[in-house]
């Protein structure tokens, strides 16, 4: 995650990191077995020993004199991309730089076997559980500036409306010559200063959004809740993805778009999938836009409507909270042959077949995608052990998914509760994003979440889920109140040790029996909405 600079004063809601680190000490202590936190000495040696191989060895298209850059946050060192961007007569030629991390993890090796146990790299408030030793995803295999090293490097062609033409995939040398950083770079380009390959970027970003929009794609444009670190402490606070963050998202997805086309042709590989939503959930969200006084025209598709909203305004705040249920059922599909083709294989937000292609370091499905798209493009049928591997990673992901979802939730639960300790008591302005009935939440245990599940004594009462801004926090909230509504709400209680909040209406008397304390919010419903930044560097 991005760091700041440390400030001489603290704001309010800070958190000591220590408190935050001994917390997630112990969550993860609690999940000890399910989230392998170290690797063996074993796989630490064989990653030195890859590590100071020579990629210059192999035999490899030489691409070092291309001024290759890095576009990431600015503390980030594990380097998936780098990318070279220049106009031609007829549109753009898009060089697009992965890290070749199959050159380092031998299949059914030991660094193999150690990554499919983690799928992902998981993180947290104050650490990272990565996916590779760091001595590869921060070092040897990291696209670092001014070091030499092994690339996948797409060359994509486009036309002047930024659609691919031509699709190439090459094993190649590079060299990146500078890592720039999005905050930098925005501001840069808001002064007229930038690298001169960033204006090129926001010029292919925005025809690839309007090629999108065509194609009936979407995303959620809404900001991110981010955890900082702030010298010697963590707090909460809203991040808004700059422009050209969305610019460089569109890049990556341009490049899973180009590999899953590939895949398709040849009839093997391995696809991001994601269903149609649900009719029901399509009207559903149709009745919410109209109560809410912005109606979804039959004319629009839903990424046209999505695209028109505003999130500062209370009422589009609420209507992309809902609209998060036309997002669900991401996973992945592989198949060896062209009978295995997934009948439909559109990614429904993105309205195209698509691939994960461009995080292999802090991802083990991109690992697989890639070899295969090279088998493909170099004329060779995957070899079997490839194959039979391929098989395997969906299930890989799915585990590693909903175990990273999970532990990533009740860290930022913890994080939440322990700054909201100060403003115990407190009253807040906060909008209201979804509604409850009484009678939704029988049957259950009393948790307060808004999953619908009541105390077990008759039903828990009507609740709402509203969105504080300062601090950026989502609770449920035992009232009653329409999407949309500006309301007023107080903090009732708060628990670190438990991560447990509970807020109630400001004008509500305490009652410690209707106040039935729940987990700090979390925007985990999201998770598939955010198509975009599932490919933008970490």
């Amino acid at each position: 995650m991005p760091h700041r600079p440390v400030t001489l004063h603290a704001p309010r809601g800070s958190v000591a990191a220590e408190v935050i680190r001994e917390g997630i000490d112990a969550l993860l202590a609690n999940h000890d077995g399910d989230v392998p936190l170290r690797f063996s000495p074993e796989v630490l040696a064989e990653a030195e020993r890859v590590a100071a191989l020579d990629p210059a060895a192999e035999e490899r298209v030489d691409r070092t004199d291309v001024p290759f850059v890095t576009l990431d946050p600015a503390s980030s060192t594990d380097l998936d991309q780098a990318m070279h961007l220049e106009r031609t007569e007829d549109g753009f030629r898009v060089l697009y730089a992965i890290a070749d991390v199959p050159w380092f993890v031998e299949l059914d090796g030991l660094l193999d076997h150690a990554a499919r146990e983690r799928g992902e790299t998981l993180y947290l408030p104050d650490r990272r559980i990565p996916l590779h030793p760091e001595v590869l995803s921060e070092g040897a295999a990291s696209l670092l500036p001014d070091q030499d090293a092994p690339a996948f490097v797409w060359v994509l062609d486009l036309d002047d409306a930024g659609e691919v033409r031509t699709i190439g995939l090459e094993r190649a040398l590079i060299r990146s010559v500078q890592k720039l950083a999005y905050d930098k770079v925005q501001e840069e380009l808001d002064q007229g200063t930038a690298h001169p390959m960033m204006p090129l970027l926001q010029e292919i970003g925005t025809l690839r959004t309007q090629l999108e929009a065509q194609r009936g794609g979407a995303s959620l444009n809404v900001p991110e809740q981010e955890i900082v670190a702030d010298g010697d402490v963590i707090h909460l606070s809203w991040r808004r993805l700059n422009p050209i963050e969305d610019a460089n998202a569109q890049i990556s997805l341009m490049t899973g778009m180009a590999a899953a086309s590939l895949m398709l042709e040849h009839g093997a590989g391995i696809l991001r999938t994601m269903p149609p939503a649900e009719p029901q959930a399509v009207e559903r969200f149709r009745r919410q836009s109209q109560v809410l006084g912005i109606p979804w025209t039959a004319e629009q598709s839903y990424g046209e409507f999505l695209r028109s909203l505003d999130w500062h305004e209370p009422a589009h705040l609420a209507l992309l909270n809902l609209a998060t249920s036309l997002f669900r059922g991401a996973g992945y599909a592989a198949f060896s042959s062209p009978e295995e083709v997934p009948e439909d294989p559109e990614q429904a937000a993105i309205a195209a077949p698509y691939a994960h292609t461009t995080a292999p370091l802090r991802r083990l499905v991109d690992r697989f995608v890639l070899l295969v798209c090279f088998d493909h493009v170099s004329g060779r049928a995957p070899a079997p052990e490839l194959l039979a591997a391929m098989a395997e990673i969906p299930e890989a992901m799915r585990v590693s998914g909903a175990r990273a979802g999970d532990l990533e939730r009740k860290a930022v639960d913890l994080v939440e509760a322990a700054a909201l300790v100060p403003w115990a008591g407190e009253v807040f302005e906060a909008t209201v994003l979804e509604r409850r009935e009484a009678s939704e939440n029988r049957n259950g245990n009393g948790n307060g979440n808004g999953d619908g599940k009541g105390n077990g004594n008759g039903g828990a009462p009507t609740r709402v889920e509203v969105q504080l801004t300062d601090p950026p926090i989502t609770a449920w909230v035992p009232m009653d109140a329409e999407p949309g509504d500006v309301v007023q709400v107080r903090l009732e209680s708060v628990d670190p040790a438990t991560s447990t909040i509970v807020f109630v209406a400001a004008g509500a008397e305490s009652d410690p029996e209707a106040a039935d304390g729940s987990p700090a919010a979390d925007s985990a419903d999201a998770a598939d909405a955010a198509v975009a930044a599932d490919e933008a560097p970490a």
